[in-house]
């Protein structure tokens, strides 16, 4: 969406009291911010509500965000722990919420086949069923890097893990939702954590 140096240029024209700036970042950020509000809250009234207040308070903290860093991973950390507040005062089941696009993963934004694309739509649904029911740390690490399309570091600075740490969770993330998904073809199989 925007590389580092457009998000600095953006950070310091908003330190130096130019309020409009902060505009782009908002832009560029809001839809994964809302997405990840979505998964957490499951509606999209909640969703939008902690999206705001996430803007509100990246808005609010951005004198603490340390120049040379990336952006978004430091306004999802914060979106994070929001909606990790929200999910704790609400106790409801957090394995619900739309997140993903069935056209961008089963290849049916493309006129074809009625069947094929039927197939495709199923196939997807049945993959966001197997991701959704993974433990959350998990899911969350291969949203950010398959659908936020983020870099390794990023995912490490948004989840407050090492480099190797975040490789570590995309690696068994991946792991399980290969394992779940060929189990919901074959029959449950044993499972190791």
């Amino acid at each position: 969406c925007m590389d580092g140096n457009d998000e600095q240029s953006c950070i310091d024209r908003v330190l130096r009291g130019e309020v409009n700036a902060f505009g782009p970042l908002v832009e560029c950020y809001q839809k994964p911010i809302f997405n990840l509000m979505c998964r957490m809250a499951g509606s999209p009234d909640s969703a939008a509500d902690l999206t705001q207040e996430t803007i509100i308070r990246a808005s609010q903290k951005l004198e603490r965000f340390h120049p040379g860093k990336r952006f978004f991973p430091w306004i999802y950390s914060i979106g994070l722990n929001l909606a990790r507040d929200f999910a704790r005062k609400n106790t409801r089941d957090l394995k619900t919420g739309s997140t993903l696009n069935p056209e961008s993963i089963s290849g049916c934004n493309y006129p074809g086949d009625q069947h094929d694309n039927m197939c495709a739509s199923l196939e997807f649904v049945r993959l966001e069923k197997t991701l959704n029911e993974l433990p959350l740390i998990y899911r969350e690490a291969l949203i950010l890097r398959y659908h936020d399309e983020c870099s390794m570091r990023d995912i490490a600075e948004a989840l407050s893990l090492s480099l190797s740490a975040a490789k570590m969770r995309v690696h068994r993330g991946l792991e399980m939702l290969r394992e779940n998904y060929k189990g919901g073809i074959h029959g449950p199989q044993k499972r190791s954590i």
